[in-house]
């Protein structure tokens, strides 16, 4: 199904990529060190999974339509951002409450629509897998098989990093509200980044 050659080329390629510092490191790196390294994990999980829903939806050839269309992207973006600035502001009006970190479950969902909501994402799917298809197999399945590998490499080091992270947390913790202004402005500094780098 998949050519050996193309499939060794893949995949040290996509492991520098998931080694590369970027939104989703930085987000795993801020629920980590607010909650825990169980919320750490859970929100990678639903980063990788955001990935993989990317690499189905490339696969089926509606991401192009997505890419090539601008106002479809802003609007991603921007739902991207809006949904960012309200994670920052939630983990302010909370700071100092850190006897109550975020539960598994809501930031295994933030993670997925912090993932969904970044077009950068879908982009860099269409630019980067695609040059390991071959496009006289099964095309959908090879984008999965691919977006499978991205997503477990993902999940294997954003969870290791955000839950390396909750060590810092724990000692920023004594600092009362410190921890909480640091998680705020990490989800804010996202937001930025999103807003203004990702345009260009």
């Amino acid at each position: 199904m998949i050519d050996p050659l193309a499939l060794l080329a893949f995949v040290p390629a996509a492991l520098v990529l998931n080694l590369t510092p970027g939104a989703d490191m930085m987000f795993c790196l801020g629920q980590g060190m607010r909650s825990g390294p169980r919320a750490a994990i859970a929100g990678s999980a639903g980063i990788s999974l955001g990935a993989f829903v990317h690499c189905f939806i490339a696969g089926l050839g509606l991401g192009a339509v997505v890419a090539t269309a601008p106002w479809a992207f802003d609007v991603i973006r921007w739902v991207g951002v809006a949904y960012l600035l309200w994670l920052a502001w939630q983990t302010l009006r909370s700071a100092g409450q850190t006897g109550t970190p975020v539960p598994a479950k809501r930031a295994f969902r933030a993670g997925l629509v912090v993932n969904l909501t970044n077009p950068k994402v879908i982009l860099f799917v269409l630019a980067f897998i695609p040059q390991f298809v071959d496009p006289k197999g099964p095309v959908l399945l090879q984008f999965m098989v691919f977006g499978a590998m991205i997503a477990l490499g993902g999940f294997v080091i954003n969870g290791t990093v955000g839950a390396c992270a909750s060590g810092i947390g724990a000692r920023l913790a004594k600092g009362g509200r410190v921890l909480d202004y640091v998680a705020s402005g990490i989800f804010a500094a996202l937001a930025v980044r999103l807003a203004v780098l990702e345009r260009a």
